[in-house]
This record gives C-alpha cells, sequence and structure tokens, in this order.
C-alpha cells in the first residue's frame, strides 16, 4: 500500500541519485531557502520529526506555521511546546500486548458491521510486525532438553492466542507475524527490521526516501534509536490508531542533550555505562523529553552498546535516547546483513538532509548533561527500581540495609530461623537468633537438600531480556566468565535457577561459533527459549523445596538478571529483592549465590586445589572479548538466520485457521474474548461529564508502575482471576500468566490492581490488590468495584509522584476504565500511561498548589466532587474539586487535567480514541 504524503505547498521535494537509481525526498536545505525557518542547528532526533513535518505538510493536519516552529524552537533555546500531528512509518508488536492490539481490531470490525460500515475498513494503512517473543516460559532450566521442553509447554499453554494471530495475519492487510522462537522483538527489529532510511511509492508512484521511524507497544522500542532510527513505545489503543491512519498528536519535545567523552576503562561493561546514564537522566528529570547522544565519546562506543542505552530509555524516562547516524551505523548496517544498496543509501540520504554525525556536529541543545566515560564503575541496580544504581563494592552492604529496612517495615511471619555464624551453617545448628558477620542472620532448611537458605540467597540468574542479550560483548563477556569458572573447578550453588534466553538465534550462532555455549552450559546456563522470560516475569516457578523453604522462612530472596526491570512482584511472587546487572556478573553470581557476598573483594568459591578464586580470576579481558566478536559476529550469520525469518518451525507452520473477515469468538475460549468497548456504541461523540459522587478504589504511593497495575507475571486460584479460570474448569497448571491472558477482559479486569506487592494505603500493612468495599470491609479490588458498580458509584484512584511508570502496558489503563474509574488523581504521570488513560477515557488530574495526598490527609474514605469537565474541556484545563472527608467537612482543591491537546479531548468525548477513529471511518464510508 502505498504512502500518502502531503500536498508540498512549500516545494520542499527534491530527488537523490543513489547507485543508479533516483529517490524523491523532502529537503530540510529546500524548507530554509523557501523561507520556513533555519533549521541548521537542530539535533538529529528532532530534524526526523520535522521531514516528517514537509512530508504530510497539507496546509491543515499539518500546516507550514507547524514547520516554523521547528525554527522557533532552536531560536528560543531548544522549547517550542507546539502541537503537532506526527506519523511514523511503522509499528512494531510483542504478542503480550500485540493480542490484545488485533483483539481491538477485531472487536473493531464487528462494531463497523454494527454501524452499517463495511469490515475491510479496518485494516492497518502502515506496516505492522508482530513478534512473539513474551510468551516462553522457563519451566525447563539447566540441562540439554530445556530449550525443546519449553517450547513444547509455549505452544501448548497458547495454542489458542497462536491460532488467533495467524487469522489476524491473514485477515488484516499490512500485518506481519515473527512466528515464537525467532527472537526478542527489539533485538529482531535492530537486526533484521530496521532500516534507518525507509523507502516506499508514494500515490503518484515515485519511490521515496525517508527516515525509519516506529511506533511500538512495548516500551523498549527505543532500542532502535541505537541504530539512528526514532522510535518509542506507546499504548496498544495508540499503537492502533497509528496503524489505522491517525497521527500521533504531540507536543514538540524538549531534546536533551547527553556528551560522552572518553572510553571505558578495562573490565567495565555497557551495562555499568547505562546504569551510570539512567541513574544520570533520572536525576535530570527527562520524562516526556527526547534525549539525544553526541560528544567524541561516541567513536568508542559499538552500535551494541548504543543499543543497550537507547533500549533503557523507558528506565530513565525519556520518551527516546538517540544516537545520529555515523559511520558506527553503516558498519553495523552492513555486519548485520543489509544490502549494499541500502548501506549507500543511508549514508547519502544522511549526509544531503543533514542527519549525519560527524566531528563537526554541534546542535543546540534544551540542556545537556555529560559523562567522561573512563570515571564509570561496575555496578547493579536495585532492589526494586532500575534507577537505584549501586556500585558493585557496596552491593553487599547494601543489601543488608534493604533487608533490615524490610524487616522493620513488615517483621517476621513465621518462627522458622536457624542460627549460623556468618558463613555455610553447619549441619548441629539449632533453631535461633543470632548476629553474624553480615548482621542478623537466618537459616532455614530446604527438605530433601543438604544446602539451606538465608536472607540474600540467589535463587535466580538469568541472562535475559533485550538489553544486555542483543550486545555479543557482553555475552561473549559472560561465555568467557564461564569458561575460566569452569577451567578452576567453580560451579553455580545448587539453589540457584540458572537460564539463558538469547535476543535472537544470531547470539546462539556466535556463542557455538566461539565454542562458548558449551561453557556456559556446565553453570547452568542452558538455552531455555528465545524470548524475555525472566524479565517480564516469565522466570516459571522455582524448584518446590526452594518456594517452600522461601516462604515459610518469610525469606529476601534474590535474583540477578541482565534485563531492563525489576519492579516488585514482576520477577517471581517468591524473590522480593531483584538486581540487574551484566551477563558476566549474572555468571559470577550464580557461582557465588549469595547477595551478602562482597564479590569485589571475597571470593566466589575455591578452585580444585581448594584455593580462595576471585571475580578478578575469571573476568576477561577488554581484548579477549574483542578477538572473539570480531571472529564469530558475522554478516552470514545474520543472512542466514533472517533467511525465512516469517516461515517459523514446523509446529508453527501446522497452526490452523480460517480466513474469515470477522473472527469468530469461540464462546470456550479463555484466552481470546470479545471485549465490551464498543457495545451499543452510536455513530455519534457523546460528551465529558462531571465526576460527582466518585468513591476511592485505592490510595497509591509514588512510583506506582504499571506491573502494579497491571502485572504480566503467574497468579494464584485464591485471587479473582484464578477464581475465574477454575470456575472453567482451567487446572492451576494452566493458568500460565496475566500477560498471556490479555486477550480476555474477564481475566485482565480481575487481574487489574492485583500485583502481589501493591500497597493500597487505605489498609494498614497490607500487600496486594485489596481495598476497602462499600460496606468498609477488605475485599480484592476487583469485588469493590463491581460493588460500586452495581450502586452506580463511580471511582477515582489516587496516587503519588511518577503514576504508571515502567511498560506502555495498555492494559493497565483498559483495566482501569473496565473498573469504573472516571479518573486518576496523581501528583504526576508517566508519559505513555497518562496517554493510556485518556486513550480509555479516563481523565488523568494533576494536584496543584503543592497539594498531595499526604498534605490532604486523605485516607481513602472521602468522595470527591470533580466539576470543569463538561461544557467545553480545554486541553490542560485547571478543574475544580472538592473533597468531602468521612466525618462530613469538606475542602476545595484546584485539579489540572491532563488531557493535553484538542486531539485528546477529543478522544475522551467519544469515550476512547479506538471509538474515535471507528466513528470517523464509519462516516467517511
Amino acid at each position: 500500500m502505498p504512502i500518502t504524503v502531503g500536498t508540498d505547498s512549500a516545494n520542499t521535494r527534491r530527488t537523490l541519485s543513489v547507485g543508479g537509481k533516483d529517490f524523491a525526498y523532502y529537503s530540510i536545505d529546500a524548507a530554509e531557502k523557501a523561507g520556513l525557518g533555519d533549521f541548521g542547528r537542530l539535533p538529529a532526533a528532532l530534524k526526523v520529526v520535522l521531514e516528517n513535518m514537509l512530508r504530510f505538510e497539507d496546509g491543515k493536519t499539518v500546516t507550514q506555521d507547524d514547520i516554523r516552529a521547528f525554527s522557533d524552537w532552536a531560536a528560543n533555546g531548544g522549547r517550542n511546546p507546539r502541537e503537532i500531528a506526527y506519523r511514523p512509518a511503522r509499528v512494531l508488536m510483542q504478542d503480550f500486548t500485540g493480542v490484545p492490539a488485533v483483539v481491538d481490531l477485531a472487536a473493531m470490525r464487528d462494531a463497523m458491521v454494527a454501524l452499517g460500515g463495511d469490515p475491510e475498513k479496518i485494516n492497518p494503512l502502515n506496516p505492522v510486525d508482530l513478534v512473539i517473543d513474551h510468551s516462553v516460559m522457563v519451566d525447563e532450566f539447566g540441562n540439554p532438553r530445556a530449550f525443546q521442553m519449553n517450547v513444547a509447554r509455549e505452544y501448548e499453554r497458547n495454542g489458542e492466542r497462536y491460532e488467533f494471530l495467524k487469522w489476524g495475519q491473514g485477515a488484516f492487510n499490512n500485518f506481519r507475524v515473527v512466528p515464537p522462537g525467532t527472537g526478542i522483538c527489539h533485538q529482531v527489529n535492530l537486526e533484521y527490521l530496521g532500516q534507518t532510511v525507509w523507502t516506499d511509492s508514494d500515490q503518484s508512484g515515485a519511490e521515496v526516501a525517508y527516515p525509519d521511524t516506529l511506533v511500538g507497544t512495548d516500551s523498549h522500542t527505543t532500542m532502535i534509536n541505537g541504530l539512528g532510527v526514532l522510535g518509542w513505545g506507546v499504548g496498544g489503543i495508540e499503537a492502533e490508531a497509528a496503524m489505522l491512519g491517525q497521527p500521533i498528536s504531540m507536543l514538540i519535545p524538549e531534546v536533551v542533550g547527553f556528551r560522552l567523552d572518553g572510553a571505558l576503562r578495562e573490565g567495565m561493561t555497557a551495562t555499568d555505562l547505562v546504569l551510570r546514564v539512567t541513574q544520570m537522566l533520572r536525576e535530570h528529570k527527562v520524562v516526556g523529553k527526547f534525549v539525544e547522544f553526541y560528544g567524541d565519546g561516541l567513536a568508542n562506543l559499538p552500535l551494541a552498546d548504543r543499543a543497550t542505552i537507547a533500549n533503557m530509555a523507558p528506565e530513565y524516562g525519556a520518551t527516546c535516547g538517540f544516537f545520529p547516524i555515523d559511520e558506527e551505523t553503516l558498519r553495523y548496517l552492513r555486519t548485520s546483513g543489509r544490502t549494499e544498496e541500502r548501506i549507500a543509501l543511508v549514508e547519502a540520504y544522511a549526509r544531503q538532509n543533514g542527519f549525519w554525525r560527524d566531528a563537526s556536529y554541534d546542535p543546540v541543545y534544551t540542556s545537556t548533561l555529560s559523562l567522561d566515560m573512563t570515571t564509570v564503575e561496575p555496578a547493579i541496580s536495585g532492589p526494586k527500581r532500575p534507577q537505584d544504581r549501586v556500585l558493585l563494592s557496596e552491593a553487599a552492604p547494601e543489601f543488608h540495609r534493604v533487608v533490615e529496612q524490610h524487616r522493620n517495615d513488615v517483621g517476621y511471619r513465621s518462627e522458622v530461623r536457624w542460627e549460623g555464624e556468618g558463613g555455610a551453617p553447619e549441619p548441629e545448628h539449632v533453631p535461633g537468633e543470632h548476629e553474624g558477620n553480615n548482621g542478623k542472620d537466618r537459616w532455614v532448611a530446604v527438605e530433601g537438600e543438604d544446602f539451606r537458605l538465608h536472607d540474600g540467597s540467589v535463587v535466580i540468574a538469568a541472562i535475559t531480556s533485550c538489553t544486555n542479550t542483543s550486545n555479543p560483548y557482553v555475552m561473549i563477556g559472560a561465555g568467557l566468565v564461564a569458561r575460566k569458572a569452569n577451567a578452576l573447578g567453580l560451579t553455580r550453588k545448587p539453589w540457584v535457577k540458572t537460564s539463558l534466553a538469547p535476543g535472537s538465534q544470531v547470539v546462539s550462532d556466535y556463542l557455538q561459533a566461539a565454542g562458548l555455549q558449551d561453557d556456559l552450559d556446565a553453570l547452568g546456563f542452558n538455552l531455555v527459549g528465545y524470548g524475555c522470560t525472566t524479565c517480564i516475569g516469565n522466570s516459571g516457578p522455582l524448584p518446590e523445596n526452594i518456594s517452600k523453604a522461601v516462604n515459610d522462612a518469610d525469606l529476601v530472596a534474590c535474583s540477578v538478571l541482565s534485563g531492563n526491570r525489576n519492579f516488585e512482584g514482576r520477577v517471581n511472587p517468591d524473590v522480593r529483592a531483584n538486581y540487574l546487572a551484566s551477563p558476566p556478573l549474572v555468571v559470577a553470581y550464580a557461582i557465588a549465590g549469595d547477595m551478602n557476598i562482597d564479590i569485589t573483594t571475597q571470593p566466589l568459591g575455591q578452585d580444585m586445589n581448594g584455593d580462595d578464586v576471585f571475580l578478578k580470576d575469571i573476568w576477561p579481558s577488554q581484548k579477549e572479548i574483542a578477538e572473539l566478536v570480531e571472529k564469530t559476529v558475522t554478516r552470514e550469520s545474520f543472512r542466514s538466520k533472517y533467511a525465512d525469518v516469517f516461515k517459523g518451525d514446523e509446529v508453527w507452520q501446522q497452526v490452523e485457521t480460517d480466513d474469515a473477515l470477522t473472527y469468530g469468538w469461540p464462546s470456550s475460549s479463555t484466552y481470546v474474548q470479545n471485549p465490551p468497548y464498543f457495545e451499543g456504541m452510536g455513530p455519534d461523540a457523546g460528551t465529558i461529564e462531571d465526576v460527582n459522587g466518585a468513591r476511592v478504589l485505592a490510595l497509591l504511593g509514588d512510583s506506582v508502575t504499571t506491573d502494579h497495575i497491571s502485572p504480566a507475571g503467574s497468579f494464584k486460584p485464591e485471587t479473582p482471576a484464578g477464581q475465574y479460570l477454575m470456575d472453567r474448569q482451567v487446572a492451576q497448571r494452566e493458568f500460565n500468566s496475566y500477560g498471556s491472558r490479555r486477550g480476555n477482559h474477564q481475566v485482565m479486569m480481575r487481574g487489574t490492581f492485583a500485583n502481589i506487592r501493591i500497597r493500597n494505603e487505605m489498609l494498614d500493612g497490607v500487600e496486594g490488590g485489596y481495598t476497602k468495599g462499600p460496606d468498609g470491609s477488605q475485599m480484592p479490588i476487583y469485588d469493590a468495584a463491581m460493588a460500586y458498580a452495581e450502586q452506580g458509584t463511580p471511582l477515582v484512584v489516587i496516587a503519588g509522584k511518577e503514576y504508571g511508570t515502567g511498560s506502555s502496558r495498555d492494559w493497565a489503563a483498559k483495566g482501569t476504565a473496565l473498573l469504573g474509574v472516571k479518573a486518576v488523581i496523581a501528583e504526576s504521570f508517566e508519559r505513555i500511561h497518562r496517554s493510556n488513560l485518556v486513550g480509555m477515557g479516563v481523565i488523568p488530574l494533576e494536584f496543584t498548589g503543592g497539594d498531595s495526598r499526604q498534605s490532604l490527609k486523605l485516607t481513602g474514605d472521602e468522595t470527591f466532587d470533580i466539576t470543569g469537565l463538561a461544557g467545553g474541556l480545554k486541553p490542560l484545563a485547571d478543574v475544580p474539586c472538592t473533597i468531602t472527608y468521612a466525618d462530613g467537612t469538606s475542602k476545595d482543591i484546584t485539579l489540572k487535567c491532563r488531557v493535553d491537546t484538542a486531539v485528546e479531548v477529543e478522544y475522551v468525548e467519544n469515550g476512547g480514541v479506538l471509538h474515535y477513529v471507528l466513528r470517523s471511518l464509519a462516516k467517511s464510508a
């Protein structure tokens, strides 16, 4: 399907000849010569957005004033928050977020039929790639059969979902599915899908070259920014609107320049660097902003390291972390198997249109900060936020403080205690407490084993996630650590669940070529699957006796993973403290088995002669790593592994489906159900109403993540979601995860605010998804919401700062809406979740004037009346709110309505963005 470009009234279209072929392109230089402004010192990231304005300028949706605004941005020191309509070239999805998006498209087809329209009008207008990578779980580990066993269980659990996705691939135009077992979506995007410069024919038949851009239904879509491709995560509902041809309404962002100088010292990894960058940018406050990296240090930063930094943009809070196109970009495109014709076009286009970074690159930024990479120190991050960086040398004492804080907060829930002496316990030790070498030390026996666990035992060590398993330097490094450890006779501790889930099959190829997979296998890091696994919460269960010991003694058990997310309750329900680390450190902690050990000074274990072995004894040099990367990471490997990327294995090829235009919605399915969003929807939009007499569903603190709001991991039979499945004869073994059930709104409603670690301040010291019901008694949040719905009572959620941080999880907004929440009132919102709430018709509101839940002394027993919403709401309006306390007294406050743009006002008037799009398409038909 050709792209539809604008009318180009400013006449900025030019021709670029590369390799004997002509391409039309939209010239920033021509825009300057047409008198639209001075764009020479715009950051490359913003030039990508400017080119988008030139290409789609039509005098209506995009005007010449929108183009001039970019010149004003530079003249005003990097600020001009003008609303613009941006159209990305394509959309990327993974299956957790992709299934509900395809469910919504299928439901929109049904709704289009109900409105008397043509269901084929509901089709992606922009290319959509969905990569199945979130469904494989680590059930089997530490043995040669782990991969095959986990794949078999994946298909067994997810057959309904895979049939549905395969139906969607056939039913919808412009929609491709990358089958299970290929790799993580961001790695596949980096290694294969991303082109840096995209080409397509327009409505006149001419071939047009333009920057490769995308949005994705996963927050780590930002990884592709390392390749000079502008992309970021959006909620599934916003992505659906984009794929259906709706522009993304956004403000011209501020751009923070991050200067990198020097080079990493011997022994440092990209993970150490990105944890430092994440900490610095969180402190700099970059939420809603672009970050662009520049400086002489980029010459010392391989593209894999750039992608690692770009990947973590959601963790430092930015919309994206962008690296301009330069020689390293071309080198990676060549190594990863892109055609020479594409590489030549990328270079020619970038140089011709002002996107190229060289020594003279000196743009204007809104603000800047800098880092000398020679100062980077080894670090990990945790125990529950990616930005909580801890120097490796301080990790052990910092963990002791974590345990002490936890004990102060919740005390002990068990009388099971064993005495030890700070080291490995002896069998004759008797129950009791004591002060050991590491402070209060509590050991607990494990049934059937000759070892014991205590606070700080590392029970999961996982090389996982798109962030690091995409980087050959740290993956080869991990393999070399394993090789040196094996040579000295070191082994992993028997209580550690180890796993290796590479980002793509290419990773396995170069580990095998280097002979390092055998070394990793020897330490238990066998291949468990190609997917996100532990990072997304698919860590699988701990061995039953380990789980029992941890829970009986209420231990603070630990995980160490090479991921990007370590939020509470995400990795595994038995694990309270989760640490992000480089793959080589994950291997080291599997050997140590204990967060109480200072692995920078204390031995990891003993060699075959009984001599102590330290981390420095098994840590590879940069030279060793670089030589193996150069030898084993080859262009031929990339081209071979991606030759039939959409074909899949034999099991995928045997998945059967039909070719109907609308989906059959099997009534017995517990994975895919027709959602209720469009029931009773008429052809015309409604109006926004004030919120009167609302009760509080949840009273929450700071940094409430989308994992807290809509968890992705496992759940138990006694939960509302578990009860729903048990009532339908689904055995607990077949529950799968919340993430895999996102095509079923019945499960997901019951899972909203159901994270095992969420703390509702309406209740004293209670963890989990509970609240007060209409009668004041404690009950699950879902049950309370349904009881309020029966009474016709609207609901609000109250929260602190950074509400909705984390994954771009549309169900965090969908579930909130379906529970009857009309508004969320917080001190501040993270970008994606705010947008998702608006997209579901839920109004985000911010406290003003220093008000907060604490200053207002809220307990959750209040009622809220929010006026000023009805009768023509304006973007970013201040609205009055009256709080009536339980004793009958009241207080008037002012809230800022975070419906930020005029288009978003229309979304809310329609009941959400999908309703808006559906009505627009029905009317146009």
